[in-house]
């Protein structure tokens, strides 16, 4: 029997590979002689990097930053030697959660460590990019990225515009001299779960913009100044990207990434299942185990565990969903392509101890025994 497991994290219990390690435990005891694979999972969201570190024998790289308001913020990313692969989330130098509800400035927050994280990959030799831009508290249209990776935006007297919000309506034109020139040999990919263009009332401001401080007195008048930062990027760089599917997310660093860098913008599940191999592994599965800490209607919309059936289905292996808890509206992810699912949770106990991690582990490798025992 050939056994492959993905399965994402439980957060505040268990990372995506030590719940996946505590699964092969559980299918084992029921079957010693199974081949067991364990992939990492996540969706592009928080905890991709970790999990692909983890799951990929990646090397975690320390950072300082320029932070949201310009402060430094210490940062990280993921180095996969291998592959020469960098994975990062924005959110470690950007991130709306390093700044108080007081702190948030949409006018002032920039990208710019962003653009420093990835500099440092590419100095350590880092050609392909995957980088997951949500959670962020910024709405510069991505030109604090830009700045550090080496593009000038003057105003129309030469002088260079600032960073934040308040720049976009300055940028008059743009130079790209000083543009990091093994940019052109990378390969980034986006992971991307949001459609919003650029602009107008489903776009970046409009949208996103209230949760990062943008009140109803600025909100027009930041919205038309993306749009003019957008204009002048087409006329520079003889493209529109702004009303691309994504060109709105993280306050239109999706925009920067699409217009300036030639990224591609990929659902994230998409993204990691690919840069895990997970479909290699699919081929000969007579059993593919998946879940994560709670599975409920949400999941059946298109998160990582569906993801993953989808993708088993490919191969008509059965599908097995594992979770700390599970919902009465979770029955759609029957529908989803997962056969079957199983809450881990084995007696009454408070949430507390059940998200302790050796309780979560071994309820996971209990639950499992238990259930490939019938198989």
């Amino acid at each position: 029997m050939k056994v492959v497991v993905a399965i994402d994290s439980l957060k505040g219990s268990l990372s995506s590979m030590e719940a996946g390690l505590a699964i092969k435990e559980g299918v084992h005891a029921a079957h010693p002689d199974a081949d067991v694979i364990v992939k990492p999972l996540a969706d592009g969201g928080e905890g991709t990097t970790d999990a692909l570190i983890e799951g990929l024998n990646g090397e975690r790289i320390d950072i300082t930053v320029t932070g949201p308001l310009g402060s430094p913020v210490n940062a990280y990313y993921g180095y996969l030697s291998d592959t020469g692969t960098a994975v990062m989330e924005m959110a470690s130098a950007a991130g709306i959660t390093l700044l108080t509800e007081e702190e948030k400035n949409p006018l002032l927050a920039t990208t710019y460590g962003v653009g420093e994280m990835i500099n440092d990959a590419i100095e350590k030799g880092c050609r392909n990019f995957i980088i997951g831009i949500g959670g962020s508290a910024t709405n510069d249209g991505g030109i604090g990225m830009l700045m550090a990776l080496g593009y000038d935006f003057l105003d129309e007297h030469g002088n260079d515009v600032g960073k934040g919000g308040q720049a976009l309506a300055k940028v008059a034109s743009i130079c790209t001299d000083h543009v990091n020139p093994k940019l052109a040999d990378c390969h980034i990919q986006v992971a991307c779960d949001v459609n919003n263009p650029l602009c107008g009332e489903n776009g970046a401001t409009y949208v996103y913009g209230p949760q990062k401080g943008v009140t109803d007195k600025i909100k027009e008048s930041l919205d038309q100044d993306m749009a003019h930062f957008a204009r002048i990027t087409s006329e520079a760089l003889e493209n529109d990207y702004s009303s691309a599917p994504g060109a709105g997310a993280a306050g239109g660093l999706g925009y920067a990434f699409l217009a300036y860098l030639n990224a591609t913008l990929t659902p994230g599940i998409e993204l990691i299942l690919d840069a895990v191999d997970l479909e290699a592994e699919l081929a000969d599965a007579d059993v593919v185990v998946t879940g994560e800490g709670r599975l409920d209607f949400q999941t059946s919309m298109g998160k990582a565990p569906v993801g993953v059936a989808k993708l088993a289905k490919k191969y008509h292996a059965k599908v097995i969903a594992f979770a700390g808890s599970v919902t009465r509206e979770a029955c759609a992810c029957n529908e989803a392509g997962i056969d079957a699912f199983f809450p881990i949770v084995r007696g009454i106990t408070t949430l507390e101890d059940a998200m302790k991690a050796e309780n979560a582990r071994e309820n996971m490798r209990a639950s499992v025994e238990q259930v490939f025992r019938l198989l």
